[in-house]
């Protein structure tokens, strides 16, 4: 065989190798959790929420998450509820990345808005917005424990919240 040959068919080997090997190693280098993995169920637990006038009462919570089959939309359910207070909000959530977008409720005030922010991790982190309302939100999961605390300058000043997976 000439030597030409002989070298061009050892460069498509060495070529057709390095694309198996690119292709064999693909699914665990690109192979990431999705951003709302570890949420999806149910939970209940207790916490804590701070009013404006700097009351402090315990509260009883009850969340539900729903991931869809793609793991990049979420839609939360959370309920919590005092002997003289409560809120009921609910929201639906797209992730762009660890970047996510989305909109929510709370029943018993009648507000409504969007939300922005990042999740990735076990956590979630959002500035949640409407007329005239403003909060940070924080969700952290790590196996069968969620905490999620709310910041805001409203009627709800703080709200702290430990639950379980039921």
């Amino acid at each position: 065989m000439n030597p030409f040959a002989n070298r061009l068919i050892r460069k498509s080997a060495i070529a057709a190798g390095l694309v198996a090997g690119l292709a064999l190693s693909a699914p665990t280098s690109f192979a990431q959790s999705t951003p709302f993995e570890g949420f999806a169920g149910n939970w209940s637990g207790k916490g804590t929420v701070t009013l404006s006038d700097g009351s402090k009462e315990k509260i009883r919570c009850k969340a539900s998450y729903r991931v869809d089959r793609t793991g990049m939309a979420l839609n939360q359910n959370l309920r919590c509820a005092s002997d003289s207070y409560k809120f009921d909000l609910s929201s639906d959530v797209v992730s762009h990345g660890s970047e996510i977008t989305g909109q929510w409720s709370e029943a018993s005030r009648n507000l409504f808005g969007s939300l922005r922010g990042r999740a990735g991790g076990g956590q979630i982190e959002v500035f949640v917005q409407a007329a005239g309302f403003a909060a940070n939100l924080t969700i952290r999961t790590r196996s069968k424990r969620q905490s999620v605390w709310i910041t805001s300058k409203g009627e709800i000043r703080n709200v702290s919240i430990t639950m379980v997976r039921r």
